[in-house]
């Protein structure tokens, strides 16, 4: 009798790396239209480990044998169940170098489920805008714990940073909070043709700009891509000369050279706060920017 057939796409990851991690899975069952979807997240792991997580909890998930698919766009976990773990189980669980294989609970619970399924594994490149892969790493963000925000630290300088856009006066707004101690301090600014993006990005540029000397700063946004554009991004856009990985030029490049300038300057630890997680201080900057985008006559 022949099995039935699923693809599964998988994602995990951690912000920062060690650190709080989610993992997230899309499950296409042939016949249904609608797909399956599980996530979950851990307070101390590290991306390793929640990418293993996502295709283990997504296999455990099967009641009954299954042929599967699994998409994933982690090197780590194509590498390991396609090269590495014969030779570890043959090792007794030993790297080439003799040390204890990391995360070997995970791969032995993997390494079970491989037992039951008949498993072909496919790697694809993350962020590329496959449908599945995004959702995986979309569901994988979303199960991130999240610490309760403003984090505790006196010593350092806050700032809360908001963007607001009117596609129909065609403007955009930004907002920005500095608190320090008990002192508070408010920015705005409106910008006509602007983008969601080039405002969350300008908001974190007036912010950073107003401090006079090098300090630690907490700088809270609702923006994903301001924060993995600062963390992740910036490095490899420098290095090719501010173009993309496909060649392009990458957009917004003054805003992201300028605030690449400021946070060498200071000690920045950014944290992207969901909806439900917004504090007051970033609810005022949004309302800042908002009141911004319909005001006249300013640029």
């Amino acid at each position: 009798m022949a099995l039935p057939q699923v693809t599964i796409y998988t994602d995990g990851g951690c912000r920062p790396n060690p650190g709080p991690g989610g993992w997230g899975a899309v499950i296409l069952r042939s016949g249904r239209k609608k797909p399956e979807e599980l996530k979950g997240g851990e307070a101390g792991t590290t991306n390793n480990r929640m990418e293993l997580t996502a295709a283990l909890e997504a296999l455990r998930s099967l009641g009954e044998p299954h042929r599967v698919e699994l998409v994933t766009d982690s090197e780590y976990l194509r590498s390991g169940i396609t090269e590495w773990l014969p030779r570890w189980v043959a090792s007794g669980w030993r790297t080439a170098d003799k040390r204890p294989v990391k995360n070997r609970d995970l791969w032995e619970a993997l390494a079970a489920e491989l037992e039951r399924h008949q498993v072909a594994w496919r790697w694809t490149r993350g962020h590329s805008g496959q449908r599945w892969n995004e959702r995986a790493d979309q569901l994988a963000t979303e199960a991130l714990p999240r610490p309760p925000l403003p984090v505790e630290d006196a010593g350092a300088v806050h700032v809360f940073a908001a963007a607001a856009r009117s596609g129909k006066a065609e403007v955009g707004g930004w907002g920005v909070v500095l608190r320090f101690g008990d002192r508070q301090r408010t920015l705005s600014g409106r910008v006509p043709g602007a983008s969601a993006n080039r405002m969350h990005l300008q908001a974190a540029v007036a912010g950073l700009g107003t401090l006079r000397r090098a300090v630690r700063v907490h700088l809270y946004t609702t923006s994903d891509y301001l924060k993995d554009g600062a963390t992740a991004w910036v490095a490899g856009w420098r290095a090719r000369g501010w173009t993309t990985r496909e060649g392009k030029p990458v957009s917004h490049r003054d805003l992201w050279q300028a605030l690449s300038r400021l946070a060498e300057r200071h000690q920045v630890h950014w944290h992207v706060a969901a909806r439900e997680d917004r504090c007051e201080e970033l609810e005022e900057a949004k309302r800042l920017a908002t009141a911004a985008v319909k005001r006249e006559g300013e640029a």
